[in-house]
Order: C-alpha cells, then sequence, then structure tokens
C-alpha cells in the first residue's frame, strides 16, 4: 500500500517538472528576467553541462587531433613514396639522356671519322678494379663474327684489341696494358711521316710511350699520332693520341715520345669493334737451306 503511494507521488512529481519545464520553454523567452526557480533550473543545468561538456569537448577533441595526425602521416607516407618514385624516375631519365647522347655521339662517330671501318658496336659489361688499366668485358662474341685481335675504338679514338672470344663476349685489352707485350705499331702525323712502336705507358701521367724514334726525326708537341698497321692486325689511321712531349733517351741513341691518348680510357661503357676487312701482310717465306756440296764431297771422298 505505502509502495503504491510513493509511486503516486513520484509520478506526480515527474509530471510537476514536466510542466514546469515546458511552462519555462513558454515563458522564458517573453521575461528578461526570469523567476528564481527557473534561474535555479537554468543554473543548474549550465552547471551540469559545464561538466559534461568540457570534458566531452576535450576529448572530442583529442581523437579529431589524432585522425589528423593520423591522416598527416598517411600523407607523408604517400609523398615519400611519390618522392622515391619521382627520385628513381629522375635517375632512369638522367640514365636514358645520357645514353642518347653516347649514342649520337656513336653515330657521329660512324658516320665521319670511322666511316672507312667496318664496325659493330658493343658494351662494356665488365671492368675488373684491380686490372682497370688492363682488361674489360663486352657483351659480344663470336655469335656477332668478333674475333682475336680485332681492334676497338671508341669516338675518342683506339682503346685496345680482343684478346680472347667466347661465344658471348669477349675480353678488351687495353692499349695501357703495354707491360704484357700489347706493343702497337703507330705514326706521327708530321711533315714527314715518323713511324715507332708505342710499346710503354707511364701510368701516373696517363701517357703512352713510343720509342726508338731516330734523333734526326721532327716531333713535336701537338702533332697526332695514329695506328700505322704495320703489325699486320689493327688497321691503320685509328687515332692514338697527341704529342705532348719528346725526350732523349738515356743512351743518346733514339727519343721517347710521350702520348696522351685521346680515348678517355676511364669511361668506357659503350665501344666499337673494327671488324679486320684487310688483308694482313703475307708471311715471308723462309728460305730452305742448301745442303753443303762440298762437304758431301769430303764426306764421300773420305768414305771412299
Amino acid at each position: 500500500m505505502s509502495n503504491f503511494f510513493f509511486k503516486r507521488r513520484l509520478l506526480a512529481l515527474l509530471l510537476s517538472l514536466i510542466v514546469l519545464v515546458t511552462m519555462m520553454g513558454i515563458t522564458v523567452k517573453d521575461r528578461p528576467f526570469p523567476t528564481w526557480p527557473e534561474r535555479v533550473i537554468r543554473d543548474s543545468f549550465a552547471f551540469v553541462e559545464g561538466l559534461v561538456y568540457k570534458p566531452a569537448t576535450a576529448v572530442a577533441a583529442f581523437f579529431e587531433s589524432f585522425q589528423e595526425i593520423y591522416h598527416v602521416y598517411e600523407e607523408n607516407k604517400a609523398l615519400k613514396q611519390n618522392l622515391q618514385q619521382l627520385t628513381q624516375l629522375t635517375a632512369q631519365l638522367n640514365e636514358v639522356k645520357l645514353e642518347n647522347k653516347q649514342y649520337a655521339k656513336l653515330l657521329e662517330a660512324k658516320e665521319s671519322k670511322l666511316s672507312d671501318y667496318q664496325l659493330k658496336i658493343a658494351e662494356v659489361v665488365a671492368r675488373s678494379p684491380d686490372r682497370w688499366n688492363h682488361m674489360l668485358i663486352i657483351d659480344t662474341g663470336s655469335k656477332d663474327g668478333i674475333k682475336p685481335n680485332m681492334a676497338v675504338v671508341t669516338p675518342g679514338g683506339y682503346i685496345g684489341r680482343i684478346q680472347s672470344v667466347s661465344k658471348y663476349s669477349a675480353q678488351v685489352e687495353l692499349v695501357t696494358d703495354i707491360e704484357h707485350g700489347n706493343h702497337i705499331g703507330a705514326v706521327v702525323q708530321a711533315d714527314e711521316s715518323v713511324y715507332g712502336v708505342v710499346e710503354g705507358y707511364d701510368s701516373k701521367n696517363n701517357l703512352l710511350i713510343m720509342r726508338k724514334i731516330p734523333l734526326q726525326a721532327k716531333v713535336a708537341p701537338k702533332q697526332l699520332v695514329i695506328t700505322s698497321g704495320l703489325g699486320g692486325t689493327i688497321p691503320r689511321g685509328l687515332i692514338l693520341g697527341e704529342v705532348i712531349s719528346v725526350k732523349t733517351n738515356d743512351l743518346f741513341l733514339t727519343k721517347d715520345v710521350f702520348i696522351k691518348p685521346s680515348a678517355n680510357l676511364n669511361q668506357l661503357e659503350k665501344v666499337f669493334v673494327v671488324e679486320r676487312s684487310f688483308l694482313p701482310p703475307p708471311e715471308i717465306p723462309t728460305p730452305e737451306r742448301q745442303p753443303d756440296n762440298s762437304t758431301s764431297a769430303d764426306e764421300g771422298e773420305d768414305a771412299s
């Protein structure tokens, strides 16, 4: 029974509050100064709202900031990927530009100063650091018609000759590998051609040395040196370099000519192999030794 009256009182209280709030909502706009119950209720609501609103706003701001940080992180991640791709594309573009420039130089040289030769283009695929001045490997071999002792050149000039050949590659002996017998017949283009042999290399100054030049030969700096073709393997006319200086050797019998190679031997990426279309000099037959008739006669006499 008491529970019934309690519920009725509670229901009446709630209805009264609802009616009061409704009346306040209707009348509060018409009056500049609300009554004290309205002020108490309004201040109470304001206080409660202050207690709830500020933490809720702070929590919402925290999650919004976290979301913004995550978005910034994702954007930075995407920008870094784009930057890496752009860097890669830039490197590839520069490589293509450099390759096109090299092909343009090769084509220009092939159509001008190397137009007298049959050439096969090849790419350098390996060069050992410990044998930098001695050899390199190119990507053409016997299947492309490459043979030992063929000359190898760049638009700058002669760089070496084919030392050995396999089916898909070949090993090039560089012009600076003089110590292993890679001597080159050469001629200095002067008023009177001066012939000699390049048989030395000054690695300190990067100079080829042409020895055994007669003392009376007129050789001067800036004169051009080309292959003489007298060796029978390297064709004539390939540019070796330019005379830098001339010195009399220690025995005062001949001169040494120092030549700066015209080709840049430190930057070799694409080269030409010169096909051997000329005939090597015929071998001079060795005369057969004639039997000594006098000795035979003497032997015959002794035998008799």
